[in-house]
């Protein structure tokens, strides 16, 4: 099994915070607040990433630090877009921690030079969305120079922003001393004892809507895992490279090739379990009419949206067995609550393994645990997305190296 290169035991080996003189010392935190909002709103959906920040905050703070709190949000590609401001961030933030958090303005710039060197010591700043420049998806010099002319000293706690090489990720680790945040440590630790830790049995569990995106993680973990149980979109290509009939969907080539990659492997296959009865849909909708169905009797027009009973009662078992289970990826169209059900079943398994290790993580695997509220009875919910799904492809997140090279 591939792991990054920098091997085990990072999140102990990364410079801390706790070890750092920070009294009176500006402190560039880069943090990953890139929140969800209710559709066509302002109005923030998903504020786990902002409470996830929280204790960082209160580190550096009873340190006496002077804080300069800077995320993306969103795709602005470099323009100004008023409703990707970091205002309604600033705004919850401020609220959660019972602070003011002060708006710094910039980016970058004189008007934020000034600003902040008017903090004092646990004192809270927020630049602007680190993306309304072009500089900071560029990596460039210019942009990084500028940020870190606004601190001392540098700490990421960015975890789910770390696969990507941006100047405020890389750059600016760079020219100041850097430290990585608690939030950091805690998923790279998590991570790290997913990967390569020897609990056993081992059981992933997998569901999203592209096998493509799930290969790197299937061909890494699967050699050192008992059981892969696939759900979700991956289902339609899985079964399709099977020969069986899967309705109305339109698979990429792609798709199949990758399907049928893990099928070819005789390592890899003998660990996938796949759906033996699934649910269809007649229409791509909410309250399409379904039914429940054998993968051998699986309709020429419809939509497979869901694990069936027969599957979910098998995974529910595999899952009370495991002493390690890494899930990424909902069962079914969960967003939809007569496609919820696998999900639900395979979460309610996970969650009431008391004896396992449990690691969750992805976008829509998140949402799908605060829905049903069982976060607290997961080892490690991570707010990584992309990231996480590269540390569990084994492979080298920028973020990290920039830290280790301090």
């Amino acid at each position: 099994m591939a792991r990054p290169i920098w091997g085990k035991a990072v999140a102990y080996a990364l410079p801390k915070i706790e070890e750092a003189s920070l009294k009176g010392k500006r402190v560039l935190l880069r943090a990953d607040l890139n929140v969800t909002f209710q559709p066509g709103t302002t109005e923030i959906a998903d504020d786990s990433r902002i409470n996830a920040i929280v204790p960082t905050v209160d580190l550096l703070r009873a340190k006496g630090a002077r804080i300069v709190l800077c995320s993306h949000l969103g795709r602005p590609k470099g323009k100004v877009v008023a409703d990707m401001r970091i205002e309604p961030v600033r705004a919850r933030l401020s609220a959660m921690m019972g602070i003011d958090v002060t708006y710094a303005g910039g980016p970058v710039g004189a008007e934020t030079l000034n600003a902040v060197n008017g903090l004092q010591d646990g004192d809270v700043a927020m630049l602007e969305n680190l993306r309304f420049d072009p500089g900071e998806e560029a990596n460039s010099g210019e942009f990084s120079h500028s940020l870190a002319s606004l601190a001392d000293v540098y700490v990421n706690d960015a975890f789910g922003a770390s696969h990507r090489s941006h100047a405020s990720i890389v750059g600016v680790a760079e020219v100041l001393p850097a430290c990585a945040g608690l939030l950091m440590r805690s998923e790279i630790a998590a991570l790290e004892r997913a990967v390569g830790s020897d609990e056993r049995p081992a059981v992933v569990v997998l569901g999203g809507a592209k096998v493509a995106d799930k290969l790197g993680v299937v061909e890494n973990l699967a050699p050192a895992a008992d059981a892969v149980l696939v759900g979700g979109g991956m289902i339609s290509a899985m079964l399709a490279s099977q020969g069986h009939n899967v309705g109305s969907v339109d698979l990429s080539a792609e798709e199949l090739r990758a399907a049928a990659s893990l099928l070819d492997n005789a390592e890899i296959s003998k660990k996938l379990r796949l759906p033996i009865d699934v649910v269809v849909a007649g229409e791509f909708s909410a309250n399409s009419t379904s039914i429940e169905v054998s993968v051998d009797a699986i309709p020429k027009l419809g939509y497979v949206l869901d694990i069936g009973r027969k599957t979910a009662t098998e995974f529910v078992g595999i899952i009370s067995s495991a002493k390690k289970v890494i899930w990424n990826g909902p069962m079914g169209l969960f967003e939809w609550p007569m496609f919820a059900k696998g999900t639900e079943e395979v979460a309610s398994a996970i969650a009431s393994n008391v004896d396992a290790f449990k690691l969750a993580g992805g976008g829509s695997t998140v949402e799908a645990i605060n829905a049903l509220g069982i976060s607290d009875k997961l080892t490690h919910v991570s707010t990584g997305g992309g990231a996480s799904l590269e540390y569990l492809e084994g492979k080298t997140l920028p973020g990290i190296s920039a830290l280790m090279r301090g």
